[in-house]
């Protein structure tokens, strides 16, 4: 009985830092990247990186960490006078992990969101980061996915990334042919985790496997819309679907 109190009275967490992943190059988003960093490619008038941004935001982010590469200045001009945002240029490309593992400086020693610049979701009843918050238990976790259905993605043609178990601990496919869950680009993640990390790039996934390994990779599933956005087609697709509801889903 006391522990399903005590369950019922938990607080969310509350986690200030996000890092933004934007430093891609965006090959497969050309010819729109050829003068416009991916971040800043507008999807229903609004930069893709501001999507994740004014989410995080609005569950109480302050500080966002955002790693530039590739036409580095229209970032900086895009950011000037922010006071809560911090770039972070790589002077090579690092992926995805290697990204994280050199901004450590600027997040701190605390746990923080990572998401990428183009990762769309649009909530369900509870925002995404918000429910993400609520179910972060950093007593048996170390790091926190959210995974979407296969089945409820839109522009995803992939097989699935990851299943969840009773406890809703994460597991990688590995050599499965399919999995019920794609990983949605939103996490939440312990700096520890980065020591004795690779030199030079590396992705993510390296940490989501070193973590699974001990147990404390769990998940949970979006309730609500996730779009992938990875081409000129997929962009306009996506902003056809979302064009009427824009309004609404920008006030959430």
């Amino acid at each position: 009985m006391m522990a399903k109190q005590e369950a019922r009275t938990k607080k969310a967490a509350t986690i200030e830092t996000a890092m933004i992943l934007g430093a891609g190059l965006g090959t497969r988003m050309a010819p729109l990247t050829d003068t416009t960093p991916k971040p800043l490619v507008p999807l229903c008038g609004k930069p893709l990186i501001d999507w994740p941004i004014d989410r995080l935001a609005a569950a109480g982010v302050t500080k966002f960490v955002v790693n530039t590469h590739y036409l580095a200045d229209q970032m900086v001009e895009h950011f000037e006078g922010r006071t809560d945002v911090i770039l972070n240029f790589e002077p090579e490309i690092q992926e995805t992990g290697g990204g994280v593992r050199d901004a450590l400086d600027k997040i701190g020693d605390a746990p923080f969101f990572v998401t990428s610049s183009d990762a769309i979701w649009f909530d369900g009843i509870k925002p995404a980061v918000q429910r993400m918050l609520d179910a972060w238990d950093p007593d048996k976790m170390d790091a926190l996915l959210l995974l979407v259905p296969v089945t409820g993605s839109y522009g995803y043609e992939g097989s699935g990334d990851y299943y969840l178990d009773a406890d809703q601990r994460a597991a990688h496919r590995g050599d499965r042919l399919v999995a019920p869950y794609l990983f949605g680009g939103l996490q939440i993640l312990k700096p520890f985790l980065f020591e004795g990390a690779p030199k030079g790039p590396f992705p993510l996934r390296l940490i989501y496997n070193k973590v699974q390994e001990t147990e404390r990779l769990y998940g949970i599933t979006h309730d609500g819309e996730w779009y992938h956005v990875g081409t000129p087609e997929s962009l306009r697709e996506v902003e056809e679907v979302i064009a009427e509801g824009y309004t609404k889903a920008n006030t959430r």
